[in-house]
This record gives structure tokens, sequence and C-alpha cells, in this order.
């Protein structure tokens, strides 16, 4: 056991060789906790100092070796595919100083290959990753939703440590998952699991709850969004019955595969602020300013 420990360590020290092909980003949501700002500006594109959520999201795939990205848009947010697109009027332009300031994004999109599909409908967030089947490959893939802003400043980042897991785990899908108060969970996915021996915070999920009661809830371990996803997911998601709400839950169709013991929980390291809600968005916004100060 203690081998295998070292041999963990070994691999999440070394780079990662074996990439994920791909990361699908789900951002057709309406951004209402931001309106009217949303009426025209896509939350993903608000910025986080001088640079949208978005890009941190890109620029974390991008130290996990991951360069294809499938974006799930709708069509009032086109505005996403500009910015990932060069602007040669814009730069020439701008003198050489300013044009630094764009030196990231042309380096994402000369780097980077881009390719997009449609949800129209606020269907839930399993619908959104089965709309985006036909832009990825038919291999394992990450999953980021942007409004949970993680940076890990001592460290790599949350993405790329859950792709070291899914070296060691290649048929499994994996969950990010970290503590919240027990009042909280409701706003949550929360995980039913046990501990894996010799794996440092990694959890065999056999169960899943959609924003339970916290009376009920199996835990305080709550799902936030990063996923790794294997391709057979799209196949249990077609299966998947709409909730209530007429949406097509992730949690309900990973909940089928971790019964049969294909998903792990991963409680990562570094910090994760909600910027899906106005407060968290000003919280990241000052965090990244006293890392930059």
């Amino acid at each position: 056991m203690i081998s295998q420990e070292l041999n963990w360590v070994k691999a999440y020290l070394t780079p990662n060789l074996l990439m994920l092909k791909g990361c699908l980003f789900p951002v057709a949501g309406l951004g209402t906790r931001f309106l009217p700002v949303t009426k025209v500006v896509p939350k993903e594109l608000l910025p986080i100092l001088n640079k949208p959520l978005i890009q941190y999201a890109i620029d974390e795939c991008i130290e996990a070796n991951i360069f294809n990205f499938s974006l799930v848009i709708s069509e009032q947010k086109e505005s996403i595919k500009s910015f990932f697109q060069s602007d040669k009027e814009l730069e020439n332009s701008l003198s050489d100083e300013k044009r630094t300031l764009i030196g990231g994004v042309n380096k994402i999109i000369e780097r980077s290959n881009f390719q997009y599909a449609y949800q129209n409908k606020p269907l839930g967030l399993g619908h959104a990753i089965l709309s985006g089947e036909n832009t990825l490959s038919k291999e394992n893939f990450a999953v980021i939703l942007p409004d949970d802003f993680c940076q890990n400043i001592n460290g790599p980042s949350v993405i790329s440590q859950m792709a070291k897991l899914s070296e060691r785990f290649p048929d499994k899908c994996i969950v990010a998952i970290e503590e919240v108060p027990m009042n909280e969970v409701s706003n949550y996915g929360v995980i039913k699991g046990d501990p894996i021996r010799g794996y440092e915070n990694v959890f065999q999920v056999s169960h899943m709850v959609e924003k339970p009661n916290p009376q009920v809830a199996p835990s305080n371990l709550a799902i936030i969004g990063r996923y790794i996803l294997t391709n057979e997911i799209f196949q249990i998601i077609q299966d998947t019955s709409a909730d209530s709400n007429g949406e097509i839950q992730i949690t309900d169709a990973l909940n089928y595969l971790a019964k049969e013991g294909k998903v792990l929980a991963y409680k990562f390291q570094g910090k994760r602020i909600d910027c899906g809600r106005v407060q968290g968005y000003v919280e990241a916004n000052n965090f990244m300013n006293d890392l930059e100060s």
C-alpha cells in the first residue's frame, strides 16, 4: 500500500502525458442573477480584473495539456465565439504596450481548437453536455462550469489534478468535491462515498443526491463545476428522464454509473469561489487583486 501511495505522488508531480483530448463548457445559461448586464453580456465574459471568467477556465485546461474546446452556447451568446477569434483590425489600432493586453487570448486562439454547439432552452446540465456530443472525440473529456472560479496558487490547477487521477482510473467518471456547511448542501449535488485507501482525498461514490434537504443529505461533500466523464455518459444521458422542472440532470446520469462503481469523487487542492452569485463575483475580483498586489 505504501508503494501505491508513492506511485500516486510520483504521478501527481510529473507532467500529464496521457492528456485528455478535450473539454466541454456548458455556457448557454441566461445568467439572470447578473441582470441587467447579462441582457447583452454573457456572464462568462464578465471580467475578473481585466480577464473574463471563461479565459481563466481555458487557462486551467491548457495547464492540463487540453487544447480542444467545445462550447455549448445559445444564439444569444455569439459574443463568446467572437472573443475566441482574432481581431486584426483591433490589433493594428493598438500600441505595442496595449497589444500585450490581448497577448494571452491570442496565444489561446493560436494554440487551440474551438467547436460550438447550441442549447437554446434551459433543459439542464445533462442536456447541455449531450448537446455537445458531436463536438468531442470518443475519449474521456473534461467539463468545466466557468461560474466556479478555481485557483490553486501553490500547485497544479484543479482540472490538472483530476486529469492525473483519470490516468490512474481511465474507466471511471470523476467529480470534483469540496466540503460545505450542512445548511448549504441544498444548493449542490452531494455525494455518498467511501475513501479509497492509498489515494488521498479520493472517494468511491455509491450515490449522489441533487440539492438534498440538509436533514437527509448523505454528507456535506458537494459537487462543484469540474468533471471528467467517460464517453459512455452520452448514452446514459439519452436514457435519463427529465426531472419535475423538465431538466435532465447530470447527477441522475452519474448515479447510474455510480451503482456500477464507475464514479469517483476528488476533494481538490485550491480555492473555489462561486461566481454565479454577485457576492462571489466580487470576492473573486478581490482575491485576484490581492494576489497581484
